[in-house]
């Protein structure tokens, strides 16, 4: 530690070159999530569906996850959707417009023994999959 008359700026200036080492820190000041998200920083995006995928789970843990390749419709950039909840994968159609929300891993990750899958759908046709499930509301036709 600085000790004497201008300490402070040395202190100031040392704590200034460690906030480098911090990542949280550093990704907000470059810019990193706008930079990499698929999203641009957005909560929520609307893509069309361009198939159906089922991916094997991560080791220890077995069985396939229905999820669909999305291409995002404000940039066509394409990403993995996990149809979360039992069923959901049959109300999902190719070329069907779902709306997608990120899944919830830490540090803009996947989730769990998903591998590479950061995105859930949350709505196809502009109805809510989870009342879809439910029977509570139709998928409009197009």
């Amino acid at each position: 530690m600085a000790k004497g008359e201008n300490a402070g700026r040395i202190l100031k200036g040392k704590r200034k070159e460690n906030r480098w080492l911090k990542k949280p820190w550093k990704r907000k000041a470059l810019g990193l999530k706008a930079k990499y998200d698929p999203l641009e920083g957005a909560p929520v995006a609307k893509g069309i569906v361009i198939k159906k995928v089922g991916v094997e789970q991560k080791q220890p843990h077995s069985g396939i996850i229905k999820c669909v390749r999305v291409q995002l419709l404000k940039n066509g950039k394409k990403v993995g959707a996990h149809a979360p909840l039992d069923k959901a994968i049959d109300f999902i159609d190719e070329h069907d417009e779902v709306t997608i929300a990120g899944l919830g891993g830490s540090q803009r990750g996947q989730m769990g023994s998903i591998p590479g899958i950061r995105y859930k759908v949350i709505a196809v046709n502009g109805v809510d999959l989870n009342q879809l499930r439910t029977k509570k509301k139709e998928k409009p036709k197009r």
